[in-house]
């Protein structure tokens, strides 16, 4: 894709819950004939394979693609994550990778925000839409720090407030507006000219490369993880591996040897989620035992040995007692406050 005289021809757009309507909204509005290229993120389950490049394609004339591999940017496209893969850029195109989650999620914003920072720096347009929780925060920040332009759907519009808010707390946004004035932002700064003087300046901080090398190989260590900040006293919810803390500016994230990658609020998300898991399983296995305790009684009732049959079913009485201040707790929804999920 050559456009070197545009200020900005890579538009890349994030959205969670909610997103589906917004994404429609914003590019029907958008003027097909721009000259850049769209890449779009938007979280989706594994299962089964995401439709959502055709459900843009009848919100726009441009064509809408499913991401794979190496296809070469194409100015008046729209590039669309798919199922269980993140989106990335690179200086051969578009790369797509089952790399370490983000966020709890793959496809994640911030790794296909993240890497058109660097590659892209100064042309890029960010855009966070409706969403939960707080991805696209760090990959907006990585776009603003490469001198890209961020822009966020007004959180009271949003139908998920979250993940807009936490942007615009988090990183300097250029413009917060409706659908619609995203939209008449975007055509506006497609079109513009960029000034002749205009030079990449800009040194990548080199976490960014470390980080989408991460993404791109799932090599943690051989990246250089632990270059990216000091090591946490928190473990990695999904593979219990050291967490390495990362600050930028306001943001603090953490990131695994193997990889997976957590802001704050995902990350308590997901303690909370081994929390839960923790307390069923153990609330599972001592409901086990009581009915063992109970069959045992029978069967020592039945062999005539009435002593060992009394024994265990005041094992099994003690152990429901024990058992209730427990499946109390598990069936508290107070356990873990507001846990908002994308």
């Amino acid at each position: 894709m050559s456009t070197h005289h545009k200020a900005h021809n890579v538009v890349v757009v994030g959205a969670s819950a909610g997103g589906v309507e917004a994404l429609q909204t914003l590019f029907s509005a958008l003027d097909p004939q721009l000259d850049a290229c769209f890449l779009v993120v938007m979280h989706i389950p594994t299962q089964p394979q995401s439709n959502l490049h055709l459900i843009l394609s009848r919100a726009t004339a441009m064509p809408v693609i499913a991401a794979h591999e190496d296809q070469p940017l194409r100015a008046g496209a729209v590039y669309v994550a798919t199922a269980d893969r993140h989106l990335m850029l690179d200086e051969r195109g578009v790369r797509v990778t089952r790399g370490p989650r983000e966020c709890r999620v793959r496809p994640a914003i911030d790794v296909l925000f993240r890497s058109a920072a660097v590659t892209h720096g100064k042309r890029v347009i960010g855009v966070v839409l409706s969403g939960a929780l707080d991805d696209g925060t760090a990959g907006l920040w990585a776009i603003k720090d490469c001198n890209g332009l961020a822009l966020v759907q007004d959180p009271v519009e949003a139908p998920h407030s979250s993940m807009p808010r936490s942007a615009i707390e988090h990183v300097a946004v250029d413009f917060v507006g409706s659908l619609q004035q995203l939209a008449e932002q975007i055509n506006a700064l497609v079109r513009a000219e960029a000034p002749a003087a205009q030079t990449d300046a800009a040194a990548v901080n080199e976490h960014y490369f470390i980080e989408n090398q991460i993404s791109l190989t799932g090599k943690g260590l051989e990246a250089g993880v632990f270059r990216l900040g000091k090591v946490s006293r928190y473990s990695c919810p999904d593979c219990h591996g050291v967490l390495v803390e990362i600050k930028e500016g306001p943001i603090t994230r953490f990131r695994c040897h193997t990889g997976h990658a957590y802001s704050v609020k995902t990350l308590i998300s997901a303690v909370n989620d081994s929390i839960d898991t923790a307390l069923w399983d153990t609330l599972r296995a001592l409901e086990e035992r009581i009915l063992l305790l109970r069959q045992m009684a029978d069967l020592a009732g039945k062999a005539g040995n009435a002593g060992d049959a009394a024994d265990c079913l005041r094992q099994a009485e003690r152990a429901e007692a024990r058992l209730q201040p427990l499946r109390e707790l598990v069936l508290d929804p107070q356990m873990f406050g507001s846990n908002e999920a994308g």
